[in-house]
């Protein structure tokens, strides 16, 4: 009997995935991640995933499910690779994606090299996302529920991770999942789904980052694109690109953050047709299939977890960096993020936007 490890973070998604590996007929093994400390840092235990009552709940799963269980202790990984260079971006004024971070090098780097020690030929996680094979290859693609799609996060999965990766929810709806909960008697069926990141579960980015980094950020000037001074900002990491609300000015126009500039401690606003961008690069980037294409071709490029994709064209600029040109501009495009390629359903590849190429916004705005 093969066997397989389950990531159980103590939610309904990983605890529905470990009935289903079972029941495919895998010897399985339930394992939890220690990444963070959250009550060191002042968190309530029940506001995060790595929380002891978490910890408990995926106990408690895999007891009911007759599977054996066990935590492994990633803290000092995770801080290395994922909480560290996240506050250090941030304080540079880009704006990461520690989810993403988290999946490369912990759930997918880390974990599945663990398996692979424990004799395990299988990683089973509750993502929301399809693995298939075509023509020889393994491909993602999007869930089957968009509403739950993670596709976005998993843009740095290689055909060696994918031929060793299951995830039985890709098919399924949030509502049948919470079904099989449900009827299988598991703690987890009505336990509400995370929002935030493990290390900030009250959305406080800015808190974290002063947090990790022990200081403070000062406050500084709020310029506009000629340099001129319109007021004060209460420290640079408490702004991302594109924000309007909270910048505590007045006056006759809106004004939306255009960029932060660490190097002077200043941010920059202005109007929102200053937001757009034609065209971005982006650097670490993953071609799903292994094989950089040859020259541009036609894809659909998302900016956001939360954004529908949008047309454009790709091309190899150099080891690691690929060119987008959107069909139309985009607004607010905010280096540090990730940005992902999709054909259809089928995730193409992506990587980490480094700068963006400013223009004029869309035909017909007319703000």
């Amino acid at each position: 009997m093969e066997k397989a490890m389950i990531a159980m973070s103590g939610g309904v998604d990983s605890s529905v995935a470990a009935y289903l590996a079972r029941e495919m007929g895998f010897s399985c093994i339930g394992v939890t991640l220690r990444l963070y400390d959250n009550q060191d840092a002042g968190y309530a235990r029940s506001r995060t995933c790595c929380s002891l009552d978490d910890v408990e709940d995926a106990r408690s799963v895999a007891f009911r499910l007759g599977i054996r269980y066990c935590v492994f202790n990633f803290t000092e990984p995770f801080r290395a690779g994922v909480l560290r260079p996240f506050v250090e971006d941030y304080a540079r004024g880009e704006t990461p994606n520690p989810c993403a971070a988290c999946n490369r090098l912990i759930k997918f780097g880390g974990l599945l090299r663990r398996a692979r020690e424990l004799g395990c030929g299988k990683l089973v996680t509750g993502h929301y996302a399809r693995i298939q094979q075509e023509d020889g290859r393994f491909v993602l693609k999007k869930a089957a529920d968009p509403g739950k799609d993670q596709s976005y996060f998993l843009y740095s999965l290689t055909q060696e991770q994918l031929a060793r990766i299951l995830f039985p929810l890709g098919g399924l709806r949030k509502a049948e999942t919470r079904r099989i909960a449900e009827e299988q008697g598991l703690v987890t069926a009505r336990k509400r789904d995370s929002q935030d990141i493990c290390f900030a579960p009250d959305g406080d980015y800015a808190g974290a980052v002063e947090r990790c980094l022990q200081r403070t950020f000062p406050p500084g000037p709020f310029v506009d694109g000629a340099g001129r001074v319109l007021g004060e900002h209460r420290g640079i990491i408490r702004y991302t690109v594109g924000q309007r609300r909270g910048l505590g000015l007045s006056g006759p126009r809106r004004l939306y953050v255009r960029a932060l500039r660490p190097e002077d401690n200043a941010v920059v606003l202005g109007e929102e047709r200053e937001l757009y961008a034609r065209a971005l690069e982006a650097r670490d980037f993953n071609w799903i299939s292994g094989r950089a294409p040859a020259g541009p071709v036609r894809v659909c490029a998302r900016l956001r977890s939360c954004q529908a994709e949008q047309p454009a064209e790709a091309e190899v600029i150099g080891p690691d960096r690929v060119r987008i040109v959107f069909d139309r501009p985009q607004r607010a495009i905010a280096p540090g993020q990730a940005v992902v390629l999709y054909d259809g359903d089928t995730v193409v590849g992506g990587g980490r936007i480094c700068r963006e190429l400013r223009s004029d916004p869309p035909e017909g705005y007319n703000r």
